[in-house]
C-alpha cells in the first residue's frame, strides 16, 4: 500500500511530517556523514539572530534523568554569516529549509528577518519567543500574550512565507498565548520548547549549570508536551508542529494523534544522528500496518 507522507503545516509543503528540533541539528552540515537532509519534511535550523551572539557561560549542559538540562544561550555567529555559510549549503543538498528566528526585541527579529528576506532559501520562519537562557527578550516575551502580539505583528510585516511561532510551556495558560500569536498573522504554533529546570552537585553543592537553570528537553518532558499539543489544538485553527521528547515513531505519532499536523525531533538526535530518518521510517510502516492510506488523518485523531 503506498502511503501518503505528506503535510501542509501553515502553507509550508513538507514530504513527510518530520523535521528537526532547533538547536539539535545545527543546520544539517553536522549530521551530512549519517543522513540526506533532503529526505526530510523539513530541516529547522539552529537559532539565528541579528548579530553574533556568544551565548551562556560554562558549563552549560547536564545530563539528568531521561533527559538533559542546556543554557546554551542561543550561540551563533549571526544571520550575515548564516546566509554566506549555512543557506548556500542547505540549498546544495535540496532541503526545505525553516529557519528559527532569534532575537532580545522587535527590531533586533525585524532586522535579521530582513536579512534572510534577501535569500530565497528559506522556505518558512520559526520565530523563537520561548528561550528560558537569554537575558532579555526570549521567554520573557513568550509569556506576555501583547509582547507575542507585538512581535508576530512585525514579524508578519516582513514576509511572505509560512510563519511558525514557538511557545514555551512555562506559562499559566499556554492557549491564551497560541491565541495571541494567531490573531498576530502565525501561520503554525510550535511547541513545546523546554520546561525551566535546574540540577545541584550535592558533593559541591553547586549548581551543574553556570546560569543555574536551563531548559529540560528530552522524553521526561514528553508527557507535558503531548498535554500543551492537545490543549492548544482545542485552542486555535492554524496548524501545529508538536515537540517534547519525540525519539520513535511512536512518540511522533502520539503527537499527531493529539493534533500535531508535523512533528519535531530534537534531543534524540544527540544519541541517535539517524533517529529522524527512523521516525520518518516507522510512522511510514504504521500506516501500512493500521491501513492508513494518509498520515493527514492521523491528525488530531485521538479517540475520547
Amino acid at each position: 500500500m503506498a502511503v501518503n507522507l505528506q503535510v501542509n503545516l501553515g502553507g509550508l509543503v513538507m514530504k513527510n511530517p518530520v523535521t528537526t528540533g532547533s538547536g539539535t541539528f545545527g543546520s544539517g552540515m553536522q549530521y551530512a556523514d549519517f543522513l540526506d537532509v533532503s529526505a526530510l519534511g523539513a530541516v529547522t535550523t539552529k537559532g539565528v539572530s541579528n548579530v553574533p551572539w556568544e551565548g551562556g557561560p560554562m558549563p552549560r549542559l547536564a545530563e539528568t534523568p531521561s533527559g538533559m538540562l542546556n543554557a546554551i544561550g542561543l550561540q551563533n555567529p549571526g544571520v550575515k554569516h548564516f546566509k554566506e555559510v549555512d543557506l548556500p549549503w542547505l540549498a546544495s543538498q535540496g532541503a526545505t529549509v525553516i529557519v528559527n528566528v532569534s532575537g532580545h526585541s522587535v527590531p533586533e527579529y525585524v532586522e535579521c528577518l530582513q536579512e534572510l528576506e534577501e535569500s530565497p532559501v528559506p522556505h518558512a520562519y520559526e520565530i523563537n519567543i520561548s528561550c528560558p537562557n537569554v537575558d532579555a527578550g526570549g521567554m520573557t516575551i513568550g509569556t506576555d500574550p501583547k509582547l507575542v502580539e507585538e512581535v508576530v505583528t512585525a514579524c508578519r510585516a516582513c514576509t511572505t512565507k509560512p510563519l511558525l511561532v514557538k511557545l514555551t510551556p512555562n506559562v499559566t495558560d499556554i492557549t491564551e498565548i497560541a491565541r495571541a500569536a494567531e490573531s498576530a498573522g502565525a501561520d503554525a504554533i510550535s511547541l513545546i520548547n523546554t520546561l525551566l529546570g535546574m540540577a545541584i552537585d550535592v558533593r559541591t553543592r553547586r549548581p551543574l549549570l553556570a546560569r543555574v537553570t536551563g531548559g529540560l528537553s528530552g522524553p521526561a518532558i514528553k508527557p507535558v508536551a503531548l498535554a500543551k499539543v492537545w490543549q492548544v489544538s482545542k485552542a486555535v485553527k492554524v496548524p501545529l508542529l508538536g515537540m517534547g521528547g519525540i525519539s520513535t515513531a511512536d512518540d511522533a505519532i502520539e503527537f499527531m494523534l493529539a493534533g500535531a499536523t508535523a512533528v519535531a525531533v530534537g534531543a534524540a538526535n544527540f544519541v541517535n544522528p539517524t533517529a529522524t530518518i527512523q521516525v520518518i521510517e516507522g510512522i511510514r510502516a504504521y500506516c501500512e500496518e493500521q491501513g492508513v492510506e494518509d498520515v493527514n488523518d492521523l491528525i488530531g485523531g485521538m479517540v475520547c
